[in-house]
């Protein structure tokens, strides 16, 4: 998923479970933020105190990614939870829609409501659920079971057998979509813009053979597309090697999902983060769909997200528009923290907290909640 559904959705669905404005900025900057938040230098202190920071996510062009150690202290736990489903070692390790990791690791974070970084814990939480109704049938780790045949893909109206939740796709987005990602497999030294560009498309071919959904560019990512693709190999366990996906369906069973999280959130903290307000979501599962169902740039859809937070069809009343995500500045800010005075200066701050949540998170992940469903992945 992008910034319209980890953060514009998230901040919805907290609003319509309850959560006031404050809370729901904070959990929605933490759920996006896990994509954002690249940072790995240490922070010092003059009064001689550390504070380690681990990244959540790595650019496109980080070779990190290539390093199988990383893969599965990043995007493992945090991006494509296993499901474990399957018999195979590499087949347990994709990620399954909701499933029953993924619900023990919700749980598990609900638990901890009452901590001062249960904000940051349930935007994380909310990041990697909702991954799960996204990035599903794909591993965090290189394997050729991410791998599918390029020349596989059907788009709207042309997925036999499957009934269409919103409408076929428009002539100038499915040059749009197929645009976006023949530039994503483009070979190095074909004339595509400067060395960046060529580096950047060498390292998603490489990367995205057998890396999480690299194989299927941003397809997954886009909540009105519906469409199909083969994988590669031809033992691939569950489902066999034919793949269609209803992104619309599967994200609004994302949002209910994550709408379910936060108003069990909200009970326990009702009287510090409670805004009194917070809605059933038969009741904005209409308006959600309309959004999710909305063709176009990312930009198009964070707009469609704003328009109903100011028509009042989601959350709130009419006028209740959603901050602007701030997350991106959380990198810098962190970085002025770097030679203060003291350690105190910091622990208060937004970004600390999340430093705090990913760690609890990521350990929890990998060594107590996988192994616990016989998977050792460090």
């Amino acid at each position: 998923m992008q910034l319209d559904m980890h953060y514009y959705g998230t901040y919805a669905m907290a609003r319509a479970a309850g959560l006031n404005t404050d809370a729901a900025k904070i959990i929605a900057t933490c759920a996006q933020f896990v994509d954002d938040n690249t940072a790995r230098e240490s922070i010092n202190f003059r009064d001689g105190s550390r504070i380690d920071s681990e990244a959540t996510a790595h650019h496109m062009v980080d070779g990190a990614n290539l390093d199988e150690a990383d893969q599965r202290r990043v995007w493992v736990p945090f991006h494509f939870l296993p499901g474990n489903i399957g018999d195979k070692y590499t087949e347990r390790l994709k990620c399954r829609i909701d499933s029953e990791v993924a619900q023990e690791m919700r749980d598990h974070h609900l638990r901890f409501a009452k901590r001062d970084f249960c904000l940051a814990l349930m935007g994380i939480a909310a990041h990697v659920y909702a991954d799960t109704f996204s990035h599903y049938g794909f591993s965090g780790v290189s394997s050729r079971g991410n791998k599918v045949e390029n020349d596989s893909f059907l788009f709207h109206g042309e997925v036999e057998g499957l009934e269409e939740t919103v409408e076929e796709l428009s002539d100038d987005m499915r040059t749009y979509v197929t645009e976006k990602a023949d530039a994503f497999f483009e070979k190095p030294g074909e004339e595509t813009g400067g060395v960046l560009k060529n580096i950047v498309s060498w390292l998603g071919e490489e990367a995205s053979g057998a890396l999480g959904h690299g194989s299927v560019a941003t397809y997954p990512d886009r909540p009105y597309l519906v469409w199909s693709f083969d994988y590669e190999r031809d033992d691939v366990e569950i489902g066999g090697t034919l793949s269609v996906r209803n992104n619309p369906v599967t994200f609004l069973r994302g949002c209910r999902a994550l709408h379910n999280m936060f108003q069990q959130f909200a009970i326990v903290r009702t009287e510090d983060y409670g805004s009194g307000d917070g809605r059933e979501f038969d009741e904005i599962e209409e308006s959600v769909l309309n959004i999710l169902a909305v063709q176009g740039s990312k930009e198009d859809r964070i707009t469609a997200w704003q328009e109903a937070a100011q028509a009042g069809t989601v959350f709130g009343e009419n006028g209740d528009a959603i901050p602007a995500y701030e997350g991106e500045s959380w990198n810098e800010l962190w970085e002025e923290f770097d030679g203060n005075e003291s350690h105190e200066s910091v622990m208060d701050s937004p970004i600390w907290h999340f430093y705090q949540a990913a760690s609890l998170h990521r350990t929890f992940v990998i060594r107590n909640l996988l192994p616990k469903h016989g998977l050792i992945i460090d």
